[in-house]
């Protein structure tokens, strides 16, 4: 029988497919058919392409200061993502520019979102930068991705965890991942993420003079207020959640409703649940947890998936 492995949105969180992706090839699984939403995606185009050792080696290298030179402060209000840098990484770390989604060693799908009609659109042919890109497009940090007569977005907002797609596509059993469980209330807790050394005063490459220093602190802290996971504990319980504490907590809340609507009615057959609630949504550079947490969600689940793929 083939086996789906249908990886779930979830931005930083993301980077746990990784160790649920190690942690199956340990126990001989390997996926036939690969699907994957927004963060989902880029790690399945990874996987599927035989990047997916190199990509892992450069989440680990992740840093605040390498993750912000992948912001721009810029007056068209389109996105904070430099379109520039985040190419040069896709094509590095998971797949070339002419690679074809129908050329790959196996069956792979992305899901976008149609800003007009929101309805769900699965990439299961064509250019596969085109398909992670789409599915990638965060509203408000990426620009809308135009594909023919539609505007596409991130497909987490239809779609967290496709199940559905990666059944369409012949999977007899669906190992999904779903990195939106147990987030609800808990980006208030005020996780306090490992202590670093301030990398704002890290020389970056080319020397870039004191201005662009400046801008590169600003993004950090942008990058920190939004991930309300890397404040210190210093608010009161009366006081009120401030704007980016209100905006990771509604990207969670809606998450996890969609998340439980969509797999209430397709259930896959093994349910991974990586327990991420202490990771904030841009934290991209805390990947050693994040992948371990991946990891970790296989072995709670190691009798259950010996007994379900027999």
């Amino acid at each position: 029988m083939k086996i789906g492995l249908a990886l779930g949105s979830g931005a930083a969180r993301g980077w746990s497919h990784i160790g649920v992706i190690n942690a199956l090839a340990e126990m001989g699984i390997e996926a036939d058919v690969v699907c994957g939403t927004s963060i989902g995606a880029l790690v399945g185009a990874a996987y599927v392409t035989g990047n997916l050792q190199p990509l892992e080696d450069y989440t680990l290298s992740l840093s605040r200061m390498k993750l912000a030179r992948f912001f721009e402060i810029n007056r068209s209000l389109k996105g904070f993502i430099n379109k520039e840098r985040f190419h040069d990484f896709l094509t590095e770390f998971v797949a070339a520019d002419d690679a074809r989604i129908e050329r790959l060693n196996k069956p792979f799908g992305a899901v976008a979102t149609d800003l007009e009609s929101g309805r769900e659109v699965w990439k299961t042919r064509g250019l596969v930068l085109e398909a992670v890109w789409a599915s990638v497009a965060i509203p408000g940090m990426f620009p809308t991705v135009r594909h023919k007569d539609q505007w596409l977005v991130d497909g987490g907002l239809v779609n967290p965890v496709p199940v559905s797609v990666c059944r369409a596509l012949g999977a007899d059993i669906v190992i999904a991942v779903n990195l939106n469980g147990g987030l609800v209330g808990k980006h208030l807790l005020k996780h306090r993420p490992p202590e670093e050394a301030d990398e704002t005063q890290v020389i970056v490459d080319n020397e870039p003079d004191r201005e662009e220093t400046t801008v590169m602190e600003r993004i950090v802290d942008l990058a920190r207020g939004y991930t309300a996971s890397v404040f210190t504990n210093n608010r009161s319980q009366d006081s009120s959640p401030s704007l980016y504490d209100a905006i990771a907590g509604s990207v969670n809340i809606i998450q996890d409703r969609i998340t439980r609507s969509r797999m209430a009615g397709d259930p896959p057959d093994i349910l991974l649940s990586p327990r991420l609630s202490q990771i904030g949504l841009l934290e991209f550079y805390r990947a050693n947890e994040t992948i371990e947490a991946g990891r970790a969600s296989v072995h709670r689940m190691k009798d259950e998936i010996i007994e379900v793929l027999g």
